[in-house]
């Protein structure tokens, strides 16, 4: 994997969660929250991670994205395990 700008990443998830989640495009900004704003419940969750996984080097531990609350959160979590050392780039 090359090393991804968080623009990047924020159009990848903004893509994903409007055509496999069927999301309004003016709602998938950074600042939506995942539960509240954009309505995704624990399943969808799972999901989204699923999918994030094709963008990641290696597994999600899923503890990161326990504290992950807005697009923004997810974007820099992404962000923050890509440029881990020792991640193949």
């Amino acid at each position: 994997m090359t090393n991804m700008e968080k623009s990047e990443i924020l159009k990848r998830l903004q893509d994903a969660l409007v055509s496999e989640f069927g999301l309004d495009s003016s709602k998938v900004v950074p600042e939506a929250r995942l539960y509240e704003d954009l309505d995704l419940d624990s399943i969808d969750a799972v999901d989204l991670i699923v999918k994030l996984k094709s963008m990641l080097p290696r597994n999600i531990n899923p503890e990161v994205f326990k504290s992950v609350r807005t697009l923004q959160d997810v974007v820099d979590a992404i962000y923050d395990l890509i440029q881990e050392p020792g991640v193949k780039k």
